[in-house]
């Protein structure tokens, strides 16, 4: 039998957490964790090294609490959900019939990130709930911008108190509803400047080519060949799915590589789409997944104009 959450409640139980302090955070949390192991269920932390460093201190010596390194399990959204429902899926195996997580994503996705992390955050209602878990995300008040914490009460069923009551969020959000939302991409200041580069109808190898030869030697080669691999895919679902004319525009600039994709059609009709591999067959889903676990960043949107991808290989947090 399900323990801590409510024992009617099945599959995922997703819960925010806003504190202004850290006292307030150790307060929800210590429990939390404390009350998992001694319910003999799998209970884990993915938090950054200041948090995780107050919450480790503030748990007794042996606790059981296992600690995941937080900035890896962080890094993209898509990749995120993978190692994350690897995780549930070996805990399940052995045994577990609840899991309990508190997991913090990092600052640095609270800028020009964040629009694919608050996709995460609402996707992952539906990726992990067929799963028991439990998971706390805990977002702190005095860093998390108001836009950010507007996006987590939309993303997240309830919230945890200090109390140790559990209250419904207000704004909360269906994921199908909130990813089907047409999210404006935050610009890169490098498209401020003409593109290096645009194709119209351009071929999968013509893209790939567009992308070697705009490589100056920066960009690890590791990140060069990911972006083309995804630049490829996309490009074929676009002229494959999509309406004409596709067009190809790249910028390439001293720590990165910026490529949109757009056509004319509607984009991909599954909400879910680069964030979990499509279940059901979805035209270009694959190639999607694929993309969002390349490239350091990809927005998505669609407007009366069509459908547009970005994606970034290199610096996803540039300055002006």
């Amino acid at each position: 039998m399900r323990t801590g959450a409510p024992a009617q409640h099945r599959g995922y139980y997703h819960v925010g957490l806003q504190y202004d302090t850290d006292d307030e955070l150790l307060a929800v949390v210590v429990p939390f964790l404390l009350g998992g192991v001694e319910a003999g269920e799998p209970t884990f932390v993915a938090l950054g090294e200041r948090t995780g460093g107050l919450v480790r201190a503030a748990l007794p010596a042996g606790s059981g609490v296992r600690f995941l390194p937080g900035g890896e399990v962080y890094a993209r959204p898509a990749a995120a959900i993978r190692a994350y429902r690897e995780l549930l899926a070996e805990q399940v195996a052995a045994g577990a019939e609840q899991i309990r997580i508190i997991g913090e994503l990092p600052t640095t996705t609270f800028g020009a990130t964040w629009d694919w992390w608050a996709r995460y955050e609402s996707a992952i209602n539906h990726a992990y709930d067929d799963f028991p878990l439990w998971s706390m995300c805990p977002y702190d008040t005095r860093t998390t911008p108001a836009a950010v914490l507007a996006d987590v009460a939309r993303t997240h069923p309830r919230f945890a108190t200090a109390d140790g009551l559990h209250v419904p969020s207000d704004g909360w959000t269906a994921p199908d509803t909130f990813l089907r939302e047409a999210r404006p991409i935050p610009p890169d200041p490098i498209q401020e400047t003409p593109p290096t580069v645009v194709l119209v109808e351009p071929t999968p190898a013509e893209a790939r080519s567009a992308v070697y030869d705009a490589d100056r030697g920066q960009l690890k080669e590791d990140d060069v060949e990911d972006l083309v691999v995804a630049v490829s895919e996309i490009v074929t679902n676009a002229l494959r799915h999509g309406r004409s004319p596709v067009r190809l525009r790249l910028w390439a600039g001293d720590d990165r590589i910026v490529v949109s994709v757009s056509d004319a059609g509607p984009g991909p009709l599954d909400p879910y789409a680069g964030l979990l591999p499509a279940s059901d067959g979805s035209p270009g889903g694959l190639g999607l997944w694929i993309t969002y676990q390349s490239c350091s960043h990809v927005s998505l949107h669609r407007g009366p104009d069509g459908f547009t991808l970005r994606m970034t290989a290199g610096n996803p947090h540039p300055t002006r």
